[in-house]
């Protein structure tokens, strides 16, 4: 089987994708450059961790750069920011979903914890989740966030995943808990979804591991 990780700089989703890779051949990582609403650090971060997973991943690894900014941009400028974390997420979803076409992926790995943050509410996992198609994988849905630091410093990716970095400026001060999905449907029709997709897609970098 052949999945693909929603990769983050983060302490959660390179937990999660460790957990399903033991039971997969081959782990497709994707990660999201924020830049100019992060730094080069956060990306830098990023290919430690990718790096260290490769080690313990049996099969194939590839890891695809995908610049996300504009996308940012898009809906930071003419969305309710409030909004941002959900749009952000659905965003990804269609990036992974793409990528996972074209690699023959199976499912998309992410490192959700049910209540952990405000885009991680069970009305906006549903909200984030209608963007794809695709199964979405959620192995650490029911864990708290003591449960994720020890398998993370277990696995030796807590220390990468703490190192410094900015970290991004475009989440909102008061970021939406309880999104509707109208709301959210009626609100990315002012931008061009399709055309951000495809062209962050096809400029996706993939990167050495």
């Amino acid at each position: 089987m052949k999945l693909v990780s929603l990769l983050s700089s983060g302490i959660d989703s390179p937990v999660a994708t460790y957990l399903l890779s033991r039971k997969n051949e081959d782990i497709i990582f994707v990660h999201a450059d924020g830049r100019p609403f992060t730094d080069d650090r956060e990306i830098e971060n990023f290919i430690l961790i990718a790096r260290h997973l490769k080690k313990m991943i049996s099969g194939i690894t590839k890891a695809y750069l995908v610049s996300h900014g504009a996308a940012l941009a898009s809906y930071k400028h003419q969305c309710q920011n409030r909004f941002t974390c959900v749009f952000c997420k659905r965003m990804l979803l269609r990036y992974a979903e793409k990528i996972a076409k074209k690699e023959h992926a199976e499912a998309i790995i992410m490192g959700d914890s049910l209540g952990q943050v405000a885009s991680q509410t069970l009305q906006n996992i549903r909200a984030v989740e209608n963007a794809v198609s695709i199964p979405i994988l959620r192995p650490l849905i029911g864990f708290d966030k003591e449960d994720i630091i020890k398998i993370a410093k277990k696995i030796g990716t807590y220390d990468l995943s703490i190192q410094k970095s900015d970290g991004c400026n475009a989440v909102p001060i008061k970021p939406s808990t309880r999104a509707k999905l109208d709301q959210i449907l009626e609100e990315e029709k002012k931008i061009n979804i399709d055309e951000l997709v495809k062209h962050a897609v096809e400029k996706a970098e993939l990167i050495s591991i």
